[in-house]
């Protein structure tokens, strides 16, 4: 899935911020997240997320079906994992359960925008040094489960090197050009995502 879906955009234009950031963003007192980042404040409304970054967009990583027994019988429920960025320096990732597909999505979707973090973006490739921010400053890594996922910033107009899952996540995140190397079940999607998030997270020097 691309972009914020139809439901969300509505929300959006009937935003009533419920938290003092959320009061401050509407009213243009804070414009930008990188100002809420750097106070080291919480995101507790996705909409200050919608509001600042509207270019966003979500891809739904993966749906799965968690069933779970009960007195009352066999419970069965979706769970999403989903991705989000603006393709040019932030990313985030959620995951989500319900009865509902499409609810799940959505849970997923609103808990990784409250996820949303800066990425790390610089030449710190060696044979390039060109000074533009396309891919890495440097080789970051990260890990989720039993999946780990390193980083390497590669020269200008390389691409990211990498399978069709991963390279849609970089490009979400506004990597352009990356060797990537893998380590564990990669084949799980949601640690995918997670393994990549945490990579950004460790270059900020914050614990998973």
């Amino acid at each position: 899935m691309s972009g914020m879906d139809r439901r969300d955009r509505q929300e959006e234009e009937v935003w009533i911020p419920r938290t003092k950031l959320g009061k401050m963003v509407s009213e243009g007192k804070i414009g930008s997240l990188e100002e809420i980042f750097q106070a080291g404040l919480r995101l507790r409304e996705a909409d200050i997320v919608k509001k600042l970054l509207p270019d966003l967009k979500s891809e739904v990583v993966g749906v799965g079906i968690v069933q779970k027994q009960t007195d009352a019988g066999e419970l069965t429920r979706f769970a999403a994992v989903v991705a989000v960025g603006n393709g040019a320096g932030w990313f985030g990732t959620g995951k989500g359960k319900a009865m509902q597909m499409r609810e799940a999505i959505d849970k997923a979707t609103n808990n990784a925008l409250l996820n949303i973090i800066p990425v790390k973006l610089g030449c710190g490739s060696w044979e390039c040094r060109c000074g533009t921010r396309h891919p890495v400053p440097y080789k970051i890594s990260g890990k989720a489960g039993s999946v780990t996922v390193e980083i390497i910033p590669a020269p200008r107009s390389l691409g990211l090197v990498a399978g069709p899952a991963l390279k849609n996540l970089l490009q979400l995140a506004g990597v352009k050009d990356a060797w990537i190397h893998t380590f564990g079940s990669t084949n799980t999607m949601s640690s995918l995502a997670n393994a990549v998030y945490d990579a950004f997270r460790m270059s900020h020097g914050l614990s998973s």
